[in-house]
């Protein structure tokens, strides 16, 4: 029987404070049965193995970004919406430096597919960006294109900050700012096209 009190929840959680405070490389059945105090055989009434490991892993790192950028555009939109989506980006992988690459890996299940959890995590967090940038009335067949342009944005900035990318002597929080300001000025004119194409249908 499994052991009193080690669920699967506690399993990925200590695994996840593994990753965040050590790095993926860090991590393994046995370093974690030892920190659960545990022997290794035990995690395995929990979790199916290395990769079913991971995959939780990935899956509470994208919840938790979630959550965190869910609070941070509450009751927001426009340019307001997107700066604090954009700070809470980034304040989640400067706050979880060993985590924050785990948003990023596909995680898979055994079969190849993508883990329904794994998916259902990273829909969550698609939808709340979609909702952060609802107030730059931005055309219904052009979202999906800024709501990958946002990620990929911040998202690149960020990975290069968090991995020491930015070397020059330069204040790297101007340069972040400038990359939402010019964000802000292709979401604008993403949702500016919206507003011609209205013009030409009433002109026509």
């Amino acid at each position: 029987m499994p052991r009193a009190g080690l669920s699967a929840e506690r399993v990925v959680e200590r695994a996840a404070q593994i990753v965040d405070e050590h790095g993926l490389e860090e991590l393994s059945l046995s370093r974690l049965a030892a920190d659960l105090g545990v022997a290794p055989p035990s995690l395995y009434k929990h979790v199916s193995g290395m990769s079913d490991l991971v995959r939780g892993v990935s899956v509470r790192a994208v919840d938790e970004l979630a959550d965190r950028l869910a609070a941070s555009v509450m009751g927001l939109a426009g340019p307001d919406a997107l700066r604090a989506l954009a700070d809470a980006y980034r304040g989640f992988a400067h706050a979880h430096p060993g985590l924050y690459p785990m948003t990023q890996v596909p995680a898979e299940a055994s079969d190849g597919s993508l883990s329904p959890l794994r998916s259902s995590a990273a829909q969550r967090t698609v939808a709340i960006v979609t909702a952060a940038l609802a107030g730059y009335r931005i055309p219904e067949d052009r979202i999906i294109d800024a709501v990958r342009m946002t990620r990929a944005s911040l998202h690149g900035f960020v990975d290069i900050e968090v991995r020491g990318g930015f070397a020059m002597d330069a204040p790297i929080d101007v340069s972040f700012a400038t990359l939402v300001d010019s964000l802000d000025a292709a979401l604008v004119a993403l949702g500016e096209q919206e507003g011609d194409q209205v013009s030409v249908r009433t002109k026509g």
